[in-house]
């Protein structure tokens, strides 16, 4: 964020949120615009060549307003942790809008998610890499072949939005299940936080590596490379524990929605 001292952008948002003044919400989008630049570049790494990191930044702005015209100075959280949720949020949807993602490699992400819900349901626990593979008639190598296709086309997976149940088609990031003291809704929040807790439990049974990888990534934001350092692996390594830990995540949260036929 361009240095600003604090009393300074308290000065802006007041202007902007209560006096409606352009000029100060067009400081704020430029003291900000770091944001962008620094989502654009997580972003778009694994993205193909023919995606510029340009483009994702000319998405992401986009985002920033809509979080400068949607944030709550009162709220309890700080703007920069709002407004990375909302960019992330604002190039996924513009990316998915494109569809660049190849049929096959959606499909067999669906697929992988599936089945991971139903072995975990079978087994009472994170399945191996050769339980998956052979539970998709496939070899341990083009399993790990077909993770790596993935990565290469898996937008960061944890700042997608959630539908929120029983909310008439409501969207949530995981920003959003923070608790707002002055929330007016309690059944949404509600919704919110139970998504929370199945996220949480979701996490906490993934098998220890994949489990470490979503901390360092989400929590620490250490880049593949860097986990690859910590873990003593190979980025592409990381890559595929990263897409299997989401893909794991994904299927047992949408199991426990629309519950898996087990086999």
């Amino acid at each position: 964020m361009t240095r600003l001292d604090e009393g300074k952008v308290r000065e802006l948002w007041g202007r902007y949120k209560f006096q409606g003044d352009k000029a100060a919400r067009d400081r704020l989008i430029l003291a900000y615009s770091p944001l962008v630049k620094y989502v654009a570049g997580r972003m778009s790494n694994g993205l193909p060549a023919h995606i510029e990191e340009s483009d994702l930044i000319s998405y992401g702005l986009l985002g920033l307003i809509g979080a400068l015209e949607r944030f709550d100075p009162d709220r309890e959280i700080k703007f920069e942790t709002y407004a990375i949720s909302r960019i992330k949020g604002s190039i996924i949807d513009e990316l998915r809008s494109l569809d660049w993602v190849p049929r096959s490699v959606r499909s067999k992400a669906r697929e992988i998610e599936k089945v991971c819900a139903i072995l975990e349901n079978r087994l009472q626990r994170a399945p191996t890499d050769q339980e998956i593979a052979d539970e998709l008639h496939i070899t341990v190598a083009e399993f790990q072949q077909a993770l790596t296709q993935i990565s290469n086309t898996t937008i960061v997976a944890l700042d997608e939005l959630w539908s929120i149940s029983g909310s008439d088609g409501d969207q949530a990031s995981l920003i959003d299940t923070l608790e707002d003291p002055k929330a007016k809704d309690p059944s949404r929040a509600l919704d919110l936080s139970e998504m929370k807790a199945r996220l949480a439990a979701a996490i906490d049974a993934l098998p220890k590596r994949e489990k470490i990888v979503i901390a360092l990534y989400y929590y620490e934001n250490l880049t593949l490379r860097e986990i690859g350092e910590v873990l003593g692996v190979t980025e592409s390594r990381v890559s595929q524990l990263h897409t299997k830990a989401i893909l794991r995540l994904k299927g047992r949260l949408r199991d426990e929605v629309e519950p898996a036929a087990i086999g």
